[in-house]
């Protein structure tokens, strides 16, 4: 397989994408131009067709989503080179300037010419998943498309953890990987896998590359498809033999990518048909999701809410889109959400869901949420339309093109004189707010509550910083504990749920943002998979702050273990008592500065410390109460009515007349 996409269908292209794709058998003429200008962009023209987005700072001439073009237009630029040269090369012309990855033999060719680069920072991790981690935590951070880079066989399967995250959370990553010689493939070569076909299920696309000509239009297509539509992640798989070719670099490509144009812009009927269910509806509720955030609407989301009085409701990947001290916000849903969030979707008669997918975290028990309710769902990905819960008004677009056709809407609703009232809704909801709000138990023997050690960090670091987490109680805490205000803030796993995430995350959102303060909130199980990140942090000068919330045990699991297996705690136990490894001397061990606290009033000295050191990274080991657990809970397999505020106790929901 060459990459070319026209002769066959899109192989490599995952189920929910799948309607985005003409699946054409046989090739078709391929027009000049789009006669639509909002999908102009997305046909198959050459990249100099295309309405430029925005001018990237400090570079020469326009960016194109993320393709640098030259100015002189009509003239195209042409070289003779290896293809390790051309990817390279197609590399700067898409704005890349930062890779993260490892050498190996079947990537070698690529690693030669990428050491002359004036453009691309190449920064050696410690292991594949690192690069792959760190990708996703540039993306996130800076908007802009993470490139990692692997080898062949372990070194590309090594990616796979980090490209399934990706895909989960729809996070614009392309992975690069080398793959044994062309006459090799399929002979079980030393350090061959089979990487397209492994990652199928969990890419928007993937290539295998064999012909060093097409190097530079795959390259430029794999940034496309990932940065455009529902962002996600792309792999490039490129043989040996295609990097040590000669080829004929042109530039910029004509890109291949037939039937390929995502829905940006949402139909108008669907539109006035939410704007009319909003000026009905007596208790809406705006469900609003990460795709939100991708869509940069978070201005239009806060105009819609005050426009309308709409309570906001954000997801764990959402987190900071609405900024959690608005009047207008009732925190996060879920599984471990605020009982008003929660109980405003249970009791709810609308519900707006915006860039969000109903996942089972959120809605619990899937036949008990929300019975009332009806459902707008607007998301630029046909597929999550109605997979969940079916929608009775389905809008397929960009959320920000959606939202400001809605804000059009409602406003000409409320000039016809139909306006929703929300009164009794929202005393309900303050009800719930006032009586069930965040809270904690001190630790009884006087030692560190995890969620008092998050909220200081919060609280002293401030709502400009950028936050990353892992998996697990810490996780939950720190979306609980600290109060986003600014979109893009919070960066962790949600879907996939991968423990190690944070600390190379932290790495690749510290590369793209260096001059925002970065903190991982890690677990000691999360810290304990990725912490050789730090060694490359260090190398780099990458000043991160860690901030390990140890307890001695896998938290999560330890709790489930408490409540639902009899405090039968079976391999959870990670000996930190002994101090097994001791992260202060690990930390210094790696070139870092190493802080402990155990004490509650040493908790602000040890954070104040932290902030001071600006050169090199930081790990502070929080010796936290190991019993600590995160509330409210909605267990697993029930549904949300039966949410928990602590062990035994759960809240008294009214029986309103009118939801019967």
């Amino acid at each position: 397989m060459s990459g070319d996409l026209t002769p066959r269908p899109a192989q490599g292209l995952s189920l929910r994408h799948a309607s985005l794709w003409g699946l054409q058998r046989r090739a078709r003429p391929v027009p000049e131009r789009s006669t639509s200008p909002a999908r102009r962009s997305l046909t198959n023209e050459s990249p100099t067709c295309a309405q430029p987005q925005r001018r990237r700072p400090g570079g020469r001439g326009l960016f194109y989503g993320h393709t640098q073009l030259s100015q002189a237009r009509n003239e195209p630029m042409t070289e003779q080179m290896t293809g390790a040269q051309a990817l390279v090369r197609a590399l700067e012309q898409v704005g890349v300037d930062t890779v993260f990855g490892i050498p190996g033999g079947a990537i070698l060719p690529a690693y030669d010419p990428l050491y002359d680069s004036a453009k691309v920072r190449h920064v050696l991790v410690r292991h594949e998943q690192g690069a792959g981690h760190a990708a996703e935590g540039y993306a996130q951070a800076t908007g802009r498309v993470g490139v990692c880079m692997a080898t062949s066989g372990p070194g590309a399967t090594n990616l796979v953890t980090a490209i399934a995250d990706a895909y989960m959370d729809s996070v614009p990553i392309v992975a690069i990987t080398g793959q044994v010689a062309t006459p090799l493939i399929g002979t079980d070569a030393f350090q061959e896998a089979d990487i397209s076909g492994i990652t199928m299920p969990i890419t928007k696309h993937n290539f295998l590359v064999t012909d060093a000509g097409d190097i530079p239009r795959i390259i430029a297509e794999a940034f496309h498809i990932a940065s455009t539509g529902r962002p996600g992640p792309v792999l490039v798989d490129i043989a040996k033999d295609a990097l040590q070719a000669t080829t004929t670099f042109s530039w910029p490509p004509v890109m291949r990518l037939p039937g390929y144009r995502p829905v940006t812009r949402p139909h108008s009927k669907q539109i006035r048909e939410a704007a009319r269910l909003i000026a009905e509806a007596r208790r809406p509720v705006l469900y609003v999701g990460g795709g939100v955030h991708k869509a940069r609407a978070s201005a239009e989301l806060a105009e819609l809410a005050e426009l309308t009085g709409i309570p906001v409701i954000t997801t764990l990947m959402a987190r900071g889109t609405f900024p959690d001290s608005h009047r207008l916000h009732l925190g996060m849903p879920g599984m471990h959400g605020t009982v008003a969030a929660v109980g405003a979707l249970q009791r709810s008669d609308l519900i707006i869901a915006l860039g969000t997918r109903f996942d089972d975290r959120v809605t619990g028990r899937l036949d008990t949420f929300a019975p009332h309710a009806k459902i707008v769902h607007a998301d630029i990905d046909p597929a999550e339309i109605s997979k969940n819960r079916h929608a009775d008004v389905p809008i397929v677009g960009d959320c920000r093109e959606v939202l400001t056709e809605l804000l059009t809407a409602v406003r000409h609703e409320h000039a016809e004189g139909r306006t929703g009232d929300y009164t009794a809704w929202w005393t309900t909801l303050n009800g719930y707010r006032d009586t069930y709000p965040l809270g904690y138990d001190e630790a009884e023997d006087g030692s560190l509550s995890p969620q008092y050690v998050i909220k200081r960090i919060g609280e002293m670091v401030g709502p400009d910083a950028i936050y990353l987490a892992g998996v697990g109680q810490h996780q939950m805490w720190a979306s609980q504990f600290i109060g986003y205000q600014n979109p893009g803030t919070f960066i962790n796993s949600g879907g996939a749920g991968t423990m190690g995430f944070a600390v190379p995350a932290a790495l690749g959102a510290k590369m793209g943002r260096p001059d925002v303060a970065v903190w991982a909130i890690d677990g000691d199980g999360c810290f304990q998979m990725t912490n050789q990140e730090l060694a490359t942090c260090a190398l780099e000068g990458v000043p991160i702050k860690v901030a390990v919330i140890n307890n001695g045990n896998l938290g999560m699991v330890r709790q489930w273990q408490t409540l639902f297996y009899n405090e039968r705690y079976s391999s959870t136990d990670l000996q930190s008592v002994r101090r097994i490894p001791d992260f202060v001397k690990l930390a210094e061990a790696y070139g870092c500065v190493g802080l402990r606290c155990e004490r509650p009033e040493d908790v602000d000295a040890t954070i104040a410390k932290a902030m001071e050191i600006n050169d090199v990274p930081v790990v502070i080991d929080f010796v936290v109460h190991k019993d600590a657990m995160v509330w409210p809970m909605v267990a697993a397999g029930t549904g949300n009515d039966d949410i928990k505020v602590a062990r035994d106790m759960a809240p008294v929901w009214e029986n309103e007349e009118d939801e019967a």
